[in-house]
């Protein structure tokens, strides 16, 4: 198992920029799937971004493609988000998730969770 702590999250104006972290301790970070999803209120879990194992390869959703990077840093158990160009529809809070084998879109598939950080954007 692997406990994942989201940090970054804050209240920003539409067009500003924020750089979301998530810690993972407990497990070995380079072998899981590493992704972003976000959950706004009455919504579903919807995925934004996911990046494999060694960092060769993303994915986006379509709503936050041109804007927002997912990268991580395997010496310091890290992935990031971040988020330029903001807009009131980010509004959120937003998990990061990992998987040892998954590296889709699909919430359920992922068996690692963290708590969440609240991303709100002001119009």
């Amino acid at each position: 198992q692997v406990q994942l702590v989201e940090s970054g999250g804050g209240l920003v104006q539409a067009g500003d920029s924020l750089r979301l972290s998530c810690a993972a301790s407990g497990g070995t970070f380079r072998r899981y799937v590493m992704a972003w999803f976000r959950q706004a209120p009455g919504k579903e879990r919807e995925f934004v971004a996911s990046i494999t194992r060694s960092g060769g390869s993303t994915s986006y959703a379509d709503s936050v493609k041109g804007r927002f990077t997912i990268s991580r840093d395997n010496t310091k158990n890290t992935v990031y988000l971040q988020m330029n160009s903001l807009k009131p529809e980010d509004t959120a809070v937003y998990y990061c998730a990992a998987d040892i084998a998954y590296s889709g879109s699909q919430h359920e598939k992922y068996d690692n969770w963290g708590q969440g950080t609240q991303v709100t954007v002001s119009s």
